[in-house]
């Protein structure tokens, strides 16, 4: 019979120990260790299967063939993944509570058609699963659903359908009958993701896991657990919107620089195949505090709408709020303006706003904030058919950004009619190629003058 003992895991990293530590020598956090029941696993029987031993080899003589992908008939899914789900991958998708997780993922599930997919759910009945389904609105013979959270009840499952593509939701709600601990804990987590990581690798079905987030945004459960997966996806958006961005913060097998952007309707989850002209306000009157930026999400340019509102402190110390951007970002364009331009700003509020609910960290941003600033402070709108793709230094001149030709294209094919950007970006800018008059600017009081002269 196996025998039950007490270790003591790191909730951060999941580092055991014997005994109860109050700092982890592992990661350096404090008061992270929790108590847990662990259940030593019966020795395995010893089988006459003789597994090859693996040789090193000249990294010439290493061959590999193109790894044929599943398509998930979802092209903004198939952007972030590289192409499709790579077979006998391990994926781990996460985000919020009531962001979307589940309905992608059946969504995706039901839009396979030529598969066979077990979606096994921890969280809700078979019933609630088939009422979203039925909200989607795609009718599908090929996938199987069923309500459990023991693994081996789950391979038992496996065994039956024999699916070709498994989901599990979630990772936090599965338990395994070889450790006694509470679902969710860090040696629950840990081993149920090594069984479905060793089911992967050795049938080469693919299985997605979904997982939950803490407060802090990060994936709950301990970090090893993102090193087992192939690949850890990031769900997020406002809730206030419906916009809903997909990021790959790991991928094995692609890129990590995509994004899939989707739009939250009753119905599910619709593509956005062009969210620029969604997340640019479409009004009829110019108003002064507004400017468009040229963004890069990943590798894919976006234009969102800077909005800024200058005005006098009324309760003496000034407010500085910035929604969707860095405030402290804001603050180092809020005295570049003060020291470099003369631009009088200590003694007022300063409010930002990203429209859409958009939250971006590109330096491309800062001439649009610049000049969405000082719009607002002298009451002059700025012409709605121009943008800004260009970085502000310390000492207030105006630095290259990557990708500008993107930027550019874009900004041409929206119909802009002038572009903003740092004159050392023209160098690798052909100006006849785009149907746009591009503007190289090299301090900012350079820009404020070919705006506001």
């Amino acid at each position: 019979m196996a025998k039950a003992r007490t270790y003591y895991f790191c909730q951060e990293c999941g580092y055991q120990s014997s005994s109860w530590l109050g700092r982890c020598p592992e990661c350096g956090k404090w008061n992270t260790f929790v108590e847990e029941m662990v259940k030593s696993a019966a020795p395995a029987a010893k089988t006459a299967t003789t597994v090859a031993k693996a040789t090193p080899k000249r990294i010439q003589e290493v061959t590999y063939g193109e790894t044929k992908r599943i398509p998930t008939h979802c092209n903004e899914f198939d952007r972030v993944l590289g192409g499709g789900i790579v077979p006998g991958s391990l994926l781990l998708l996460g985000g919020e509570p009531g962001i979307g997780k589940s309905t992608l993922l059946l969504q995706t599930a039901l839009a396979i058609h030529d598969r066979r997919l077990l979606y096994v759910s921890g969280e809700e009945s078979e019933q609630q699963i088939k009422m979203r389904a039925d909200r989607i609105g795609i009718n599908t013979e090929s996938c199987y659903v069923v309500s459990e959270t023991v693994t081996q009840r789950i391979f038992e499952h496996v065994d039956a359908v024999q699916p070709d593509l498994l989901i599990v939701d979630s990772i936090q709600t599965v338990t395994t009958e070889d450790v006694e601990s509470p679902a969710g804990s860090v040696s629950q987590i840990r081993q149920c993701t090594t069984e479905f990581q060793h089911y992967a690798k050795t049938t080469g079905v693919p299985v997605l896991l979904i997982g939950h987030i803490t407060k802090d945004g990060t994936l709950a459960g301990p970090k090893v657990m993102e090193h087992i997966v192939d690949a850890v996806l990031q769900f997020e958006g406002d809730r206030n919107y419906g916009f809903r961005i997909l990021r790959a913060l790991k991928n094995r097998f692609g890129s990590t620089s995509e994004i899939g952007i989707f739009e939250m309707r009753g119905s599910g989850l619709a593509e956005v195949s062009n969210p620029s002209a969604l997340l640019l306000s479409h009004r009829d009157e110019e108003l002064s505090g507004a400017a468009v930026a040229a963004t890069l999400e990943g590798a894919r340019p976006m234009f969102v709408e800077v909005q800024s509102l200058v005005s006098s402190a009324v309760y003496g110390t000034p407010q500085r709020n910035a929604n969707g951007f860095d405030t402290r970002r804001m603050n180092m364009l809020l005295a570049v303006l003060e020291k470099r331009c003369g631009f009088k700003l200590g003694a007022k509020d300063v409010f930002l706003n990203m429209a859409g609910g958009m939250r971006v960290s590109d330096p491309a941003l800062d001439l649009a904030v610049a000049c969405s600033i000082l719009s607002s402070n002298v009451d002059i709108p700025v012409p709605p058919r121009y943008c800004f793709a260009a970085e502000v230094g310390l000492s207030g001149e105006v630095r290259p950004v990557s990708r500008i030709d993107n930027r550019v294209s874009e900004a041409a094919r929206l119909g802009f009619e002038r572009v903003f950007v740092s004159k050392y970006d023209l160098r690798n800018l052909e100006q006849n190629k785009y149907n746009i008059k591009i503007i190289g600017v090299s301090v900012i009081e350079e820009a404020f003058r070919n705006l506001f002269s």
